[in-house]
């Protein structure tokens, strides 16, 4: 569970790369330069190296007590007809029409501040110049650890896995109402029994549940909890799609509940907001109750992961209760495993999704979706492509439409 500068960013397996390119005493300068958007203070630059290694540019210190790893991320994407996904039956009969949008334009960085126990990561979307995450790792053993920052807690597979490490475009519809998103906060976490059939992870997180950029609005606080069982002994990353063709199956069973009372009923990548009936709350309006049940698989090309959401939204000032429930399941396959003279870069993928959003004269939102990955370097560099049915309820009427998307993401 070590997430040290070195392999914090790490989702598959490295390969030694047999070109390495050393520029010497001009790290120093680029030491400098990384080190500044940290607002740390760094050793003197004498001495630091900067290379290219493994497809990835490391800058070290004397000695590798600081190692900073910078990376910029794009990912393209076309979607036809619609660009996200319709809420109302009039947006699903109307779509918006097709869009070729830069989605995400990210710089990272991964930071080793002196060693290996303590360690920075930051993520910048360039387009606004937003800040994503900002979180701080102390991890003195490797079954232990306390982070403090901004970030996505490990609440759920799906929302924490990387958007860069899908094996869809995109997430499925359950993540819009149940997703925590990035907030701001301390979590500690831990794991005991590695290596045997007992082995299990815990997360136990505080945070101030306004969502991104701003830690509390005056109201309580946010919890979080989730306990793992890692059945074959090994923690399996947050990363989707068995690219390293596990020769064992490597798997996980989790679950995960969260209280809240905030102005908010639901969460983004921008922050605090509403679901679809709520209106802008007051400190302390809505209280928050919801869990979830979770399940994941690698294993020789073959990936599973499923997810059970209930949410509980009590209005405190107008009175109501609202239910909400949502699961999602898909899996992913390299055919090559089976049949040679497939294209090892190649994964397909399946998906189904239900919302239920608790609302009378509205049934739940479906999403079937049927996917294909081809992976040039992994997720730091691949094409992906999916096709969705999308269907809706809404006051005794139902409907469908179709979607279809291709993505570029590559990272350097």
């Amino acid at each position: 569970m070590r997430s040290t500068a070195a392999n914090a960013c790490q989702t598959t397996p490295r390969v030694p790369h047999a070109s390495a390119v050393r520029f010497g005493r001009l790290g120093g300068v680029a030491c400098l330069w990384v080190a500044a958007s940290t607002q740390a203070q760094a050793p003197s630059a004498a001495g630091w190296d900067v290379d290219y290694e493994e497809r990835r540019l490391v800058v070290r210190s004397p000695g590798d007590g600081w190692i900073l790893e910078p990376q910029i991320r794009l990912q393209t994407r076309f979607s036809d007809p619609f660009a996200d996904v319709p809420r109302t039956l009039d947006g699903l009969r109307h779509p918006s029409g097709s869009e070729l949008e830069v989605r995400r334009s990210r710089f990272k960085l991964d930071v080793q501040l002196g060693t290996p126990e303590l360690t920075l990561y930051s993520e910048t979307e360039l387009q606004g110049m937003e800040q994503l995450d900002l979180r701080v790792t102390w991890e003195p053993r490797d079954d232990i650890g306390l982070r403090v920052g901004q970030w996505k807690p490990e609440y759920n597979r799906e929302r924490r896995d990387s958007s860069g490490a899908q094996q869809f475009v995109d997430r499925s519809i359950v993540n819009r109402d149940f997703t925590l998103d990035r907030q701001q906060g301390v979590m500690m976490f831990g794991r005991i029994g590695a290596g045997t059939a007992f082995d299990t992870s815990a997360w136990l997180g505080m945070f101030g549940g306004s969502g991104r950029d701003r830690f509390n609005d005056g109201g309580r606080l946010m919890h979080m909890a989730r306990l793992q069982w890692n059945p074959a002994g090994a923690v399996l990353p947050f990363s989707q799609g068995d690219l390293a063709r596990r020769p064992t199956p490597v798997g996980s069973v989790a679950i995960a509940a969260m209280r809240n009372r905030s102005r908010f009923t639901r969460y983004s990548s921008d922050g605090g907001g509403q679901l679809d009936g709520y209106a802008d709350g007051t400190v302390d309006q809505y209280a928050l109750r919801q869990w979830m049940f979770e399940t994941a698989l690698h294993w020789r090309g073959f990936s599973w992961q499923q997810e059970w959401h209930h949410k509980r939204v009590e209005d405190r000032v107008q009175g109501g209760r609202r239910y909400l429930e949502g699961f999602y399941a898909q899996a992913g396959w390299f055919p090559s495993e089976y049949w040679p003279a497939v294209p090892r870069p190649l994964e397909v993928a399946v998906r189904y999704a239900r919302v239920d959003p608790g609302v009378p004269g509205h049934g739940p939102g479906r999403e079937a979706s049927i996917g294909a990955n081809w992976y040039f370097d992994g997720h730091r560099n691949k094409l992906d492509f999916d096709v969705t049915r999308l269907g809706l309820t809404e006051g005794g009427e139902s409907d469908h439409g179709w979607r279809a998307r291709v993505q570029w993401d590559v990272s350097f």
